[in-house]
């Protein structure tokens, strides 16, 4: 062969190499790989679903992965346990069941809303406010302390001169704790596989091994702070005494700087980040199996909710699933069997009673008089000195409720003698371990009511309830019973992200801290680690760069 022949044939395949290279620059995944779609099921449509979905979108479009996301909803709205009802049926004014606030240290909620341009108020925003004090902590016969609805500077005064160093005390240890949970944010630490090891490397476990009581008091918090106060606070937000929650989320009761809520309803944020994830969502619609196939493959099987005995049901097949709820209230029959099972862990019932009256909560039924007595706006309870209920889960106390809030004030049309009249009415709102008796509503509010002819009146029978009471005086209610967040014992484990391969699991927080800020972090963490495990497995395919040349 001659050396023209041979410059020539060396000429030609440089060439081809220059060619191809730099096809290969500019179309990187086509040249090297066409792949299918990831397939992810999320089943949940709350916090921990649609935030596992919205960074599954963002971190899957970052990394070039084609991803098809699907959230199977049972209930016929999204949200979860962050939803509302409109007082008096009227959609002028929704009203939050759930998930009231969120905080300033909430950064997946506050990010979120700041990008999808929610209308974010003050959590007060519409409260009337035509009370002097705004709050008071109430321990079944005493006002034990209120808040005025004053200059801020006047609370504080107030606050140190009952309870010393304690208010700043707790201050500070709140924000060394917290401080340590948002190290869960952030790499190296975020995302997380193991809960309880990330838990450990930030020092919260010593947090969560503690009760409430026996954390504050090693901490130099007064008892008479720690009952009166924090766990007033622990009360509203879990149902819980001191004694029964664990150190770190009395602490967290504690982090309320910049509460806001959304206008319209919390459930806002987690209906915009499903629709930015561009998923494909199945409200009425609940999973009734997971099968993980020889392929490696997972197989969902739901129905509509309204007829779950029926034979109507459909099959898909997925590469992986999250599971974004509590696995043992979903009734999913999963084979083959979880290497891991979630605990099942006890979770505090609360009923929820909204309703609306003409009339102001009555300051006489919490022993105030006199013509200037006035109830506060919002009561939160304690115990009383002198009783220790422990972690007894029914440790409601003689208050016998955990809180009574006025939400806000609507301006109605009733008709009185046969003429229209505007009369001002009030939404409230009671949290309790039980229904709420016709009776304790009518103290509450001073409504006596007649069970017989004309000007009979007559005490209301034990069981009656809300419902029983006239329209004039009880002039719209809706009534819940939650299952809203687990009893949180003191624990030093919690449970893991995977609960097999391709089946991932975000409730194992809520033991830890069971709000929708960690229910959206835990979303966010589960499809991070998922991506992490697709680039792996994109890496692994492709290799070293091989060309591919068609002749």
């Amino acid at each position: 062969m001659g050396t023209q022949r041979i410059l020539w044939i060396i000429y030609s395949v440089v060439n081809l190499f220059i060619s191809l290279s730099s096809a290969a620059q500019q179309q990187p995944l086509h040249t090297i790989i066409d792949a299918a779609p990831k397939r992810v099921a999320v089943i949940g449509a709350g916090a921990g679903g649609s935030f596992a979905a919205y960074e599954l979108r963002k971190l899957a479009d970052a990394a070039n992965i084609p991803v098809n996301v699907t959230i199977f909803e049972r209930a016929s709205y999204i949200g979860g346990r962050s939803t509302t009802v409109n007082a008096f049926d009227d959609p002028a004014y929704p009203t939050e069941l759930g998930a009231s606030i969120f905080v300033e240290v909430n950064q997946n909620l506050m990010n979120a809303s700041r990008t999808l341009g929610l209308n974010v108020r003050g959590a007060a925003y519409e409260r009337p406010g035509e009370t002097d004090d705004s709050i008071g902590i109430w321990d079944g016969s005493q006002f034990v302390f209120t808040l005025k609805d004053s200059s801020s500077w006047w609370n504080i005064a107030r606050l140190f001169w009952r309870y010393g160093l304690a208010p700043l005390y707790t201050q500070n240890l709140m924000k060394r704790v917290v401080g340590k949970f948002l190290k869960l944010y952030e790499e190296p630490l975020f995302p997380f596989r193991s809960l309880s090891e990330v838990a450990e490397a930030v020092g919260l476990l010593n947090v969560t091994a503690s009760p409430g009581d026996a954390f504050l008091q090693a901490n130099s918090i007064s008892e008479l702070f720690s009952r009166e106060i924090i766990q007033a606070s622990t009360r509203v937000n879990y149902g819980q005494n001191l004694p029964l929650i664990h150190g770190l989320e009395s602490m967290v009761c504690m982090a309320t700087d910049g509460a806001v809520s959304i206008h319209g309803g919390n459930w806002k944020i987690f209906e915009g980040v499903i629709e930015a994830s561009k998923a494909e969502l199945r409200l009425n619609t609940a999973v009734t199996e997971i099968v993980k196939t020889d392929k490696g493959t997972v197989q969902i099987t739901s129905k509509p909710t309204s007829d779950l005995d029926s034979a109507q049901q459909d099959e898909s097949e997925f590469d992986e699933v999250i599971i974004a709820g509590p696995l043992q209230y979903s009734g999913i029959s999963i084979s083959p069997p979880l290497e891991h099972i979630p605990d099942d862990i006890p979770y505090a019932k609360l009923h929820v009673t909204l309703f609306a009256s003409p009339h102001r909560i009555s300051p006489e039924f919490f022993g105030l008089h006199g013509k200037d007595a006035q109830a506060p706006e919002t009561i939160l309870t304690t115990l009383p000195e002198g009783l220790n209920l422990g972690t007894n889960p029914r440790g409601v106390g003689p208050a016998e409720f955990w809180s009574i809030s006025t939400l806000r004030m609507v301006t109605r049309t009733v008709i009185k003698d046969g003429q229209p009249h505007l009369e001002d009415h009030f939404v409230y709102k009671i949290f309790s371990p039980e229904r709420p008796t016709a009776q304790f509503v009518a103290d509450l509010f001073g409504i006596e009511f007649s069970h017989g002819g004309p000007g009979m009146v007559t005490v209301a029978p034990d069981n009656a309830t809300i419902g029983d009471l006239p329209e004039s005086e009880i002039s719209w209610f809706h009534e819940k019973i939650w299952n809203p967040y687990p009893l949180l014992y003191p624990r030093v484990t919690f449970e893991d992200t995977l609960l097999a391969p391709g089946i991932w699991y975000t409730s194992g927080i809520e033991s830890f801290i069971s709000t929708m800020e960690t229910s959206a972090l835990m979303g966010r963490n589960v499809a991070a680690l998922m991506v992490q495990s697709w680039e792996r497995e994109k890496d692994e395919k492709n290799g070293p760069l091989k060309l591919r040349t068609e002749l």
